[in-house]
């Protein structure tokens, strides 16, 4: 089978590799129809976050056909139809049980010692507590409807944790960090929530456009000590809830600035370096967040998708074949798409 392989800094290949099969009677094979490349994909991509070695599997947000199971596996059949969040889990150890399947004590990652998603085909461990079935009536001949859905293996699930993890609700303003992928499903899921004003920081023509669609009220290009006094002016001295959706330092100490006194800042971000914390405990602000359950939320967000109620598909503005993956991350990379779906099979 063909999958995207790690080969160094900014070169992925498709390459020949060994047919995912079933190992374990707790497994799944998943025929890969779509994959996604993360934003987090972008960092050993740029050689600044080395996890993976030669030769390692790219990919951790897929969705596809059940082909096979193993004999302990029972709510899935082959041709079921199914989303993978980007972890794997039981589904019914302590953290699962408590929605937390991203700290499941059998789970682990796509990727790297695993097969990545973005090949044509998965082993899926723990395939009962981890897939997700859609409903038979699913039309992926849609194509708005199946890119909405592929944003569900990760970048939507994580947007909703900035959201959740800052508190936002009914009636108030939000912050979000970031016009990446993430950040726009920040606001998108803050809109959601049922906030009535939402500030995106971004400088982004297209993804400003995209924040907009998605619910965003108010927006600042500025950065810096200028994009912090801005905000400021704009929520009276900063927002109660932020959300901090880059991992970058300038972006979560702009997160701590623009956050006012005892609010939250909500962070997903993957962290690239440490932060001085010395504000955050100057003015008892609260940090929650972290790598998003996402499992925990697809059947609520996949519940919306269907029913017309939230569309996030414009986040997945550029299409690539297998083939034709490195193009799809060198266009991430350079900013000439906000996130790549690929579409396999």
């Amino acid at each position: 089978m063909r999958a995207t392989v790690f080969h160094g800094t900014r070169d992925v290949r498709i390459e020949e590799v060994p047919d995912a099969t079933l190992r374990e009677p707790t497994d799944a094979l998943v025929r890969v129809t779509h994959a996604c490349i993360c934003g987090s994909d972008l960092w050993p991509y740029r050689g600044e976050l080395l996890i993976y070695g030669e030769n390692g599997r790219m990919g951790h947000e897929f969705m596809g056909v059940v082909e096979a199971v193993g004999a302990e596996v029972r709510t899935l059949s082959p041709g079921d139809r199914v989303i993978a969040p980007f972890a794997f889990s039981d589904g019914v150890c302590e953290y699962c049980s408590a929605g937390l399947h991203t700290s499941c004590v059998q789970g682990g990652y796509w990727g790297a010692a695993n097969d990545g998603g973005q090949g044509e085909a998965v082993r899926a461990p723990l395939a009962d507590g981890t897939l997700v079935k859609l409903p038979d009536e699913v039309d992926l001949s849609d194509t708005r409807l199946a890119t909405a859905i592929a944003t569900l293996t990760d970048v939507c699930g994580t947007g909703h944790h900035a959201a959740v993890s800052s508190g936002i609700g009914p009636g108030g303003t939000a912050v979000v960090v970031g016009d990446g992928a993430v950040g726009l499903c920040g606001v998108l899921a803050a809109s959601r929530l049922g906030a009535d004003r939402i500030i995106i920081m971004g400088r982004h023509d297209a993804r400003l456009d995209v924040a907009r669609r998605f619910g965003a009220t108010d927006e600042v290009r500025e950065r810096g000590e200028e994009g912090i006094a801005r905000v400021r002016e704009l929520t009276g001295g900063g927002a109660a809830h932020v959300l901090e959706c880059v991992g970058t330092p300038q972006a979560t100490e702009t997160a701590i600035a623009v956050c006012r006194p005892r609010g939250t800042v909500g962070h997903v971000g993957v962290p690239a370096e440490p932060i001085g914390l010395m504000d955050v405990y100057n003015r008892n602000i609260t940090l929650r967040g972290g790598v998003a359950p996402v499992r925990a939320y697809i059947p609520e967000l996949l519940e919306d998708v269907l029913a017309g109620r939230i569309d996030p598909s414009p986040v997945l503005d550029m299409t690539v074949s297998l083939d034709e993956v490195p193009e799809g991350y060198a266009a991430m990379d350079e900013r000439r798409a906000i996130k790549t779906l690929v579409a396999v099979s």
